[in-house]
């Protein structure tokens, strides 16, 4: 590892770990009491929906920061700070993950679905504003031997990221499953490694 971002990347990754562990709380243990054990498992389905979607996303964003640092090599204040936003990103998914989680199939569905929307373009937000600034001012921060052509495909991919969450959000003003859909698809797409997912958006341009 190397020892300038060493600190920073073990340090995110506790969050990524600790965040990821904390949404299984919101599964909870069925009591004699409540009935029938079967009853109460299969009436927990949108808590167990809403945990394994949230898990992806974020070992989907796992993932990416790890990409970022195979580039980076320097850090400096700022992107400190950029970080740690990105971390406080990922420590609030739990809550919106519960939220939705206690009121999806309800009448308040749409706003849990738009609170959980928004931490995710919160988030691609804040990826993105990190890795361009990791790469501005001629790759300060990347290594020396920096895959110029590799870099530029992440940073494609990236880029519409913030609008494609938005458009996430607008969705669940009319369908609450079409946005979560669209949010898997999401994160699908950003889970492709970036030669691949160029690949993908070439094809469909080309169609």
């Amino acid at each position: 590892m190397n020892t300038e971002t060493g600190r920073v990347e073990a340090f995110s990754d506790g969050v990524f770990a600790i965040a990821i562990t904390l949404l299984i709380l919101e599964i909870k243990i069925p009591k004699p009491s409540d009935g029938a054990l079967g009853n109460q498992l299969l009436r927990q389905w949108p808590s167990y929906f809403a945990f394994l979607i949230s898990f992806a996303f974020i070992g989907v964003m796992w993932i990416n920061h790890h990409r970022l640092f195979t580039h980076i090599k320097r850090c400096n204040n700022t992107l400190m700070v950029l970080n740690l936003l990105l971390l406080l990103g990922v420590t609030i998914v739990p809550f919106p993950t519960a939220v939705l989680a206690t009121h999806i199939g309800f009448s308040d569905q749409r706003t849990a679905a738009l609170l959980y929307n928004g931490v995710y373009v919160f988030i691609a937000i804040i990826f993105n504003l990190l890795w361009r600034y990791a790469v501005s001012r001629n790759h300060h921060l990347l290594g020396k031997d920096v895959d110029k052509e590799n870099v530029g495909r992440i940073s494609k991919q990236y880029a519409f990221g913030p609008l494609l969450y938005l458009f996430c959000a607008a969705l669940a003003w009319i369908s609450v499953p079409a946005s979560l859909g669209a949010n898997v698809l999401l994160a699908t797409f950003f889970a492709i490694p970036p030669s691949h997912a160029s690949k993908i958006v070439r094809g469909a341009g080309t169609e």
